[in-house]
């Protein structure tokens, strides 16, 4: 009986697994996938606008490792 109950278990999730399958491919049908002009364009944005927080945060370090170099000197 106890193996019975394990089976049942087991064919419950394998059927639960499948029913998620589904609706992921459901799912994945409405989505709007974006043009490849798009995607590259938006990539740009990224890179543009990290190199701009880099550039920022490189020269605030920058300016901080000075101040403190200054204080210790003195």
């Amino acid at each position: 009986m106890l193996i019975y109950a394990y089976f049942v278990k087991i064919l419950v999730v394998v059927k639960a697994a499948i029913e998620f399958i589904r609706e992921v491919r459901v799912e994945l049908s409405k989505v709007v996938w974006p043009k490849k002009a798009e995607v590259i364009r938006l990539t740009m944005v990224v890179f543009v606008f990290s190199a701009i927080v880099a550039v920022y945060l490189g020269g605030l370090d920058f300016i901080f490792v000075k101040a403190i170099e200054y204080l210790l000197k003195a």
